[in-house]
């Protein structure tokens, strides 16, 4: 059911990413169990992808219980990328098996995969056969799906017709580059696919969209609250009659009930919601917050807010108040010799220095996302440790790792040292690496070698910003040792390694990558570790003088709205942060995993940096050359993987 007059298409928004796979399981289950009731198969349209995983985890865990048959299941996936063999790490077949088919007692006669081995010429005919066998199946009754951020369903490319059936389809190049880090780089990246048509997906009795997470709510905003178009494929789904679209609170927050809900409706004006009103309000007029007018607030649908709250004057200066308050120099705060009267206490004032733990997912998330920050930290006094939670060694490209392996060989024979296992080692990468295909698995010691490449650039960046090498903590958690790019879920060990820091350091501020855009969910996975680790301290002693920041910068940036403390950088800082990006070689010029954003991190990270700078600027603060955003973790929210 709609709720909001704006939205096309109805939409279920849980608290939680798993509650949402939980609701698209059950559902799924519930059909499955009825059709079995009455004798008959229940056909289902299955995807691949990130956001199906934890549906198709829970529809295994409730065979496993005894509670789910998948004897008389059917089903048909939605698309496969050609060429491609089934055994290969990116087939849909494989993934199917890996995460449902080898796990429940479907009959393999009743699952149909699109071929990616069939050839060009007979594609056509491969299609209209599958097409055959959905009808003959009797239709498709649940159709679950994904979309990404071009609004596909399927791998129909924006500017399908409507009335496409299965086909063979060329992939855009944003598709592929979007799709790069599954295939260890865009060249590997195959320039076909065959999907089914929107026309046969639309066909389903009833389809189920699932999106998760902050990355995703651009394109949620354009498909439930924009016209139906071509262009974004996905919107054709609110022709249908029985499709529904399953969010988490992350992707929904693009979407007008919770960007801007005082234009559809009566709103609690509480400070936040107040605070992000004004400020969008001034950015949308072209205003700095002071300089707003009863006016700007009566003809920008605002009437409200003035109504509960008086005049604009006075809801302007309590806005620019706040963004005022969070600007500091000292995030760690001030020892007592430079404090000043009408100083802003910051949380635990009265310690200083602190000690700190900068939690980096990957082995450049610090620099990358608060370098500037960790440079004042440190310049400031503190007592900061750096803890690198994975290696990163998926991260670094075959010839980067063919180089070091080769100059440990050579290095040996120059000073004539004796080291047969050196030997070994480089006789193996060198022909490991020369005859690897294109997606494939590294092997241990490749992964070794690549890793050790990731820690030493680590190690140069956190030296750039002055943290000592004894404080410096490669923690390896054990979710990330896979070789690929799909992870294991968060064992007690990974929480483990994380408290016995925490426990060893007993930190007075601990920073957090909360900057879950991350397309592959380690930093989402890495949040999570902390904060359930934080769960395990919050009885110690020490963790009442602990504060949780969550910093951003890799993947995207904290609104001004959401910002909590702002720490402005200098032209000297900024330059010095970009250095010690750069001591990331193996992520230089061009990263192995960029994502869908062409730029390099470090220009990345500077023009997010700058552009919350100019917003401020803007919006009548004080003008800096770059600025880095943090929330505080309050204690409560939790991080769902």
């Amino acid at each position: 059911m709609i709720t909001k007059p704006n939205e096309r298409i109805s939409c279920r928004i849980f608290e939680r990413a798993s509650d949402a796979s939980a609701a698209a399981a059950a559902e799924i289950a519930d059909l499955i169990r009825l059709k079995s009731s009455q004798n008959q198969n229940a056909v289902l349209g299955l995807v691949v992808g990130s956001s199906p995983v934890n549906i198709y985890s829970e529809l295994v865990r409730l065979h496993r219980a005894g509670e789910l048959s998948f004897a008389n299941v059917v089903t048909f996936n939605s698309d496969e990328y050609h060429p491609m063999q089934p055994v290969e790490l990116q087939s849909a077949s494989r993934f199917m098996r890996e995460h449902l088919f080898d796990h429940v007692d479907i009959d393999p006669a009743n699952i149909h995969l699109l071929d990616g081995t069939v050839s060009k010429e007979d594609a056509a005919a491969h299609c209209a056969q599958y097409e055959q066998m959905i009808r003959d199946a009797g239709g498709i009754d649940v159709q679950l799906l994904g979309v990404n951020r071009a609004g596909h369903i399927g791998l129909n490319e924006p500017g399908s017709d409507r009335s496409s059936r299965t086909r063979l389809i060329t992939l855009d190049e944003p598709t592929r580059t979007e799709a790069a880090s599954d295939f260890f780089g865009a060249e590997n990246v195959p320039r076909h696919a065959i999907t089914m048509g929107i026309e046969t997906i639309l066909s389903a009795k009833r389809i189920l969209l699932v999106a998760m997470g902050e990355g995703k709510a651009d394109i949620v905003a354009r498909v439930v609250e924009g016209f139906a178009s071509a262009n974004v494929p996905a919107t054709f789904l609110q022709d249908h009659p029985s499709a529904e679209i399953l969010l988490d609170q992350a992707a929904a927050s693009g979407l007008a009930r919770f960007a801007t809900p005082w234009l559809i409706g009566e709103v609690t004006w509480d400070d936040t919601t107040t605070r992000r009103a004004v400020i969008d309000l001034a950015e949308g007029v072209g205003k700095s917050i002071l300089k707003l007018t009863d006016a700007d607030y009566n003809e920008h649908g605002l009437q409200d807010l003035l109504a509960a709250h008086g005049s604009s004057y006075d809801i302007n200066l309590r806005v620019f108040r706040h963004l005022q308050s969070t600007i500091t120099g000292w995030p760690g705060g001030k020892p007592e010799h430079r404090k000043r009267p009408g100083d802003r206490p910051g949380h635990r004032d009265d310690i200083f220095p602190k000690r700190v733990i900068l939690f980096s997912p990957h082995p450049d998330d610090d620099v990358i996302s608060m370098g500037g920050t960790l440079i004042r930290l440190v310049d400031q006094g503190h007592d900061v440790h750096v803890a690198y939670q994975t290696s990163g060694n998926i991260a670094v490209f075959d010839e980067d790792a063919l180089r070091f392996a080769e100059f440990v060989e050579d290095y040996c024979r120059e000073f004539e040292i004796q080291a047969d296992g050196i030997e070994k080692l480089a006789s193996h990468i060198d022909k490991f690496l020369r005859k690897k295909k294109p997606g494939q698995l590294d092997s241990d010691e490749v992964l070794r070698i690549k890793g050790l490449i990731r820690r030493g650039e680590a190690r140069q960046g956190a030296r750039c910003c002055g943290v000592p090498d004894h404080n410096l903590h490669y923690l390896d958690l054990p979710f990330y040792q896979t070789g690929r790019i799909t992870k294991s879920p968060l064992t007690d060990e990974d929480i483990r390694i994380t408290v016995d820091l925490m426990r060893a350091v007993e930190p007075h501020q601990i920073y957090a990558a909360g900057d879950l855009s991350d397309p592959h969910g380690t930093h989402r996975t890495c949040l999570s570790a902390i904060l359930q680790a934080c769960g395990v301290c919050k009885d110690d002693p020490w963790f009442e003088s602990c504060a949780v920041w969550m910093y951003r910068g890799a993947w995207q940036e904290w609104a001004p709205h959401q910002i909590e403390m702002a720490v402005p950088l200098s032209p000297q800082e900024v330059a010095r942060k970009r250095v010690a990006i750069f001591k990331h070689e193996s992520q230089k010029d061009r990263a192995l995993f960029p994502g869908s954003d062409v730029r390099e991190f470090w220009q990345r990270a500077e023009a997010r940096n700058a552009d919350t700078a100019r917003r401020y600027d803007e919006l009548g603060l004080a003008e800096y050359a770059a600025i880095e955003g943090f929330v505080r973790w309050d204690g409560q929210t939790g991080i769902e993987l």
